[in-house]
């Protein structure tokens, strides 16, 4: 019945667009923000397709059409799409537009949603349509939604306020740092539409999209500190009118894109990354001229002040505890038998319920078990869970949102009874030295991520082996667990963050790993915070390391003792020690007697 339900949505959606007039529709996972995660409302590709990966696109032609994801979703698209309705694609070999200018005829129209894409993809797509005789056409609605009977509506709930308590500054000054910007630039506004760039500019958080907690809204900033935030009026409260005050005039979600005809004339600041073809073309169409900037909020956002430091500290505490808590459980259960990998992520889950204010996990927990931790983006659910073997590797990543913090930790674990193999031990050992540089990497002011990766690599390296991850994502303060403009990884193509300068403030993860396929998988990661460090006698100029941010113990029984030096050694039961002295004081019984076993020195 899935099949056939797909394929007469795919049915449905042929004969509009040959309404329309159209040749073929590119579907893309996006909202009107360029969100990460999307709401219910947004979740076209998988509507349409059955595929549940957070990163993928579609297109759709009369006689054919294909579904383009990369290496993470491999495995997973096969067994959610159907192979005989689309032709499986991989990125970064081929993308929409490359297969579109090979199957598009000359003449032919191809629709896209001009709120879902990019400037940068529209003109990229529409130079290479028009290079085999084709045109890319955007579309005043999207054709998708004209055939989802059931569409679900867009979330109503409540945009909340993010104290300055939590927040460490107020949205006034906030909204005055981006008018100096503006003025610096002479420039009139600035469109501000990622959603998680609208929560920290204006100290508000919502409840719209899983895992974010963010509210579905825009905001025009003008160069006199004023601003205009437009959101539906249904999420609108009298202590949100009071909080935003006089400077910040709140209009309707729906009236977003009328307005911009106002800044005619103007010289407007929008995002290349995250503000969508929709707003450029709207604004262009209004005779405002449009200028190509980064958010003037993405770099503050990224750089925590000290409130918003010990907010995370504080989150860490309480999530350590619910972790350490869930290890110890798996440890006593997971020998036996008969737990899997659902029934472990609601147990850990259960755990983060019982300790602070966890209002959702910050992403979808991934919990691998065997071969399954072979896949870095693993995404449990009831068709793919197995249960967790005994004598095997089982990896769980996973994070909470808290009020105060948003956390990201994966710990790799032996499920006993029995041992570890040498090669299992000299992997873990390995990526473990390849955390532990990260975490004691001192670096001078200009380093950026693309950097610090080799460190992360280097003794994985030595074995003729590697990963095919990035090695640290930024994170946010009660907001995106993948935060930019940061980032630890390979430096291919000038990669989106790799050559960001890494500045104090900064929260990034250390996450090097191993993956063995159809075997085992290793992760190991902590979130670290970037400080300024003092070296004696070093030369002129700032010097930067990390603090640690995440404390929970790491299995003792996957580590080779002989692979670490005597300084990594000490690292280790530096870290242990640490551990122990926060938990401890937060834990009893029998989890608290597990805690002491496993910060024992190595």
């Amino acid at each position: 019945m899935l099949m056939q339900t797909h394929e007469a949505r795919l049915a449905a959606l042929r004969e509009e667009l040959k309404r329309r007039g159209l040749d073929g529709f590119v579907v893309p996972i996006s909202d009107e923000h360029m969100s990460e995660y999307v709401g219910d409302y947004a979740q076209r590709l998988g509507w349409l397709t059955g595929f549940g990966g957070s990163a993928g696109s579609a297109a759709v032609m009369l006689d054919r059409a294909a579904i383009f994801v990369d290496g993470r979703y491999t495995v997973q698209v096969r067994e959610q799409v159907d192979g005989r309705l689309f032709e499986y694609q991989s990125v970064p070999a081929t993308s929409p537009a490359k297969w579109l200018a090979e199957n598009a005829g000359e003449g032919a129209k191809i629709g896209f949603d001009p709120w879902l894409h990019s400037r940068g993809w529209m003109q990229q797509t529409a130079k290479m349509m028009a290079e085999v005789g084709a045109e890319l056409v955007p579309v005043g609605s999207n054709p998708i939604d004209a055939v989802w009977q059931d569409r679900p509506e867009p979330s109503a709930a409540v945009a909340t306020i993010q104290n300055d308590e939590l927040a460490g500054r107020s949205h006034a000054e906030k909204r005055s740092e981006v008018a100096q910007w503006l003025k610096d630039r002479k420039l009139d506004a600035a469109v501000i539409s990622a959603l998680d760039s609208v929560a920290w500019l204006l100290n508000i958080r919502g409840a719209d999209v899983s895992h974010t907690p963010v509210a579905l809204s825009y905001v025009v900033a003008h160069e006199d500190g004023t601003a205009e935030l437009f959101i539906a009026s249904e999420k609108v409260t009298p202590e949100l009118r009071q909080h935003l005050g006089n400077a910040v005039t709140i209009r309707e979600r729906l009236d977003f894109e009328p307005a911009l005809a106002e800044l005619k004339g103007k010289r407007v600041a929008i995002d290349p990354d995250y503000a969508v073809a929709g707003i450029a073309l709207a604004l262009e169409g209004a005779g405002a001229a449009v200028v190509m900037q980064r958010d003037p909020t993405i770099l503050p956002k990224a750089r925590k002040n000290a409130i918003e430091a010990q907010g995370h500290r504080d989150a860490q505490a309480v999530d350590g505890v619910a972790v350490s808590k869930f290890l110890h459980w798996l440890g006593i259960e997971a020998p036996k038998g008969g737990i899997d990998e659902l029934a472990a992520a609601a147990k850990l889950l259960e755990f983060r319920q019982q300790h602070g204010d966890l209002r959702d996990t910050s992403f979808d927990t991934i919990s691998a078990a065997a071969g399954h931790a072979a896949l870095p983006h693993y995404k449990v659910d009831e068709d793919s869970n197995i249960p967790i073997p005994p004598g095997s590797i089982y990896l769980v990543d996973s994070g909470g949102q808290y009020p105060c913090g948003t956390t990201d930790i994966t710990r790799t674990v032996w499920i006993g009874p029995g041992e570890p193999t040498p090669e299992m031990k000299d992997r873990f050992t390995r990526v473990l030295k390849g955390h532990i540089a990260i975490a004691e990497a001192v670096f001078p002011e200009g380093t950026c991520g693309g950097q610090l990766d080799t460190l992360a690599r280097h003794a994985l390296w030595q074995a003729g082996t590697d990963y095919a991850h990035g090695t640290g994502h930024g994170v946010g303060s009660f907001l995106s667990v993948h935060e930019g403009p940061q980032r630890i990884g390979k430096v291919n193509g000038a990669q989106a963050g790799t050559l960001e300068t890494i500045l104090p403030g900064m929260i990034l993860s250390n996450e090097p790993g191993y993956y063995k396929a159809g075997a085992f998988g290793i992760r190991i990661e902590n979130l670290v915070l970037t400080e300024e460090r003092k070296i004696e006698g070093a030369d002129e100029g700032r010097w930067f390391g990390f603090e640690n941010l995440t404390w929970v113990p790491i299995d003792r029984t996957l580590i080779e003792p002989a692979l670490l030096t005597d300084s990594e050694r000490a690292w280790l039961d530096r870290y242990h020690t640490d551990t122990r002295a926060l938990l401890a004081p937060r834990m009893e019984g029998e989890a608290l007697a597990w805690l002491m076993e496993q910060t024992e020195p190595l």
